[in-house]
């Protein structure tokens, strides 16, 4: 007959058994909910030195010759995380290089329950994060939230596309009332990419000629736009582009419209 000492080391030789089969039962399963990281991305450098962009690349390096064409107006950006870098940052340097005031402007930040699981930087409070394509790059600094602003403090707004960006903004219920109320000022409103399926969600498309990134066109179509694959389509108040490589005519196409004014 065993000890009681036998049958004590029995027993916790058992629980070591099981306790390591429950870890490699986990790590199992981890290794199959999870996917190796290998990232698909677009820097700028390469972008703007790919064969085809030599415009796009000449748009950004030719010096601004007249500094005061945009001087006074003031241009809102509309971004959350996930906006597409130079999509963001393209036009931003361009319309501060004519002497326009531009202000990032983000949803109000809006911690995600704590059973989703996620973790967001600090800084989330005060930035948004830019992506390359797929691959997450870097932040920005924001001025304003959506609540803070009102159609009376600019002339223009304009949103930068990115995948995740839009969908963010689609969903905040500051954005799209802002979007509505500066649509029916009149006033001027840019999209580029993914960006104008915020306009679908605001609903300001009925009947509207416009263009975005191929994948969504049929959304904007649904929404009751009327869809062309064109660089940039300027339709009354609303400018919009398709995708990085029309970065150039959409800033110009802002550029001209607000000139005018």
């Amino acid at each position: 007959m065993k000890n009681l000492k036998q049958v004590i080391a029995a027993g916790l030789v058992g629980t070591a058994l099981s306790a390591e089969a429950q870890i490699n039962h986990e790590l199992n399963v981890m290794n199959q909910l999870a996917t190796p990281s290998h990232v698909s991305v677009m820097p700028v450098s390469q972008l703007l030195n790919a064969p085809g962009n030599e415009a796009l690349r000449a748009f950004f390096f030719t010096p601004v010759k007249d500094k005061t064409v945009l001087k006074g107006k003031k241009i809102a950006v509309l971004a959350a995380d996930g906006f597409e870098e130079i999509e963001l940052t393209g036009p931003v340097w361009y319309f501060r290089e004519l002497g326009a005031q531009v202000d990032i402007i983000a949803p109000k930040f809006n911690p995600a329950p704590a059973r989703y699981g996620l973790s967001t930087p600090e800084m989330a409070k005060t930035h948004i994060m830019a992506i390359q394509y797929l691959q997450p790059v870097g932040w920005i600094k924001f001025d304003r939230t959506a609540d803070q602003i009102k159609v009376s403090d600019y002339d223009a707004v304009f949103i930068p596309g990115g995948a995740w960006n839009p969908d963010n903004l689609r969903y905040d219920k500051d954005v799209i009332k802002f979007i509505q109320d500066f649509n029916k000022s009149g006033k001027l409103i840019a999209a580029i990419c993914h960006a104008p399926v915020v306009l679908a969600s605001a609903d300001i498309l009925k009947g509207r000629k416009l263009t975005g990134y191929w994948n969504i066109q049929i959304d904007l179509k649904n929404a009751g736009g009327i869809v062309s694959d064109q660089p940039v389509v300027v339709d009354s108040n609303i400018i919009t582009s398709r995708h990085p490589i029309d970065v150039a005519d959409f800033s110009k196409a802002v550029e001209s419209w607000l000139a005018k004014k």
